[in-house]
């Protein structure tokens, strides 16, 4: 056996082990947490961009 061969063999049961643990839900928490998390940095950015104009 290759070094190469175990290691694809230990990559493909550890990503099937993954696959099996997460759910539907999670990955739908985690898009709407990630969205929510964008949409708030924007608009921090937009404000303090404001006010940092209006400072100025």
């Amino acid at each position: 056996m290759k070094v190469n061969d175990i290691r694809i063999g230990t990559l493909g049961g550890t990503l099937c082990s993954l696959w099996a643990s997460i759910s539907f839900g999670d990955i739908l928490q985690t898009l709407l947490t990630a969205a929510l998390g964008t949409l708030v940095s924007f608009a921090t950015s937009q404000l303090l961009g404001r006010w940092y104009k209006r400072k100025k």
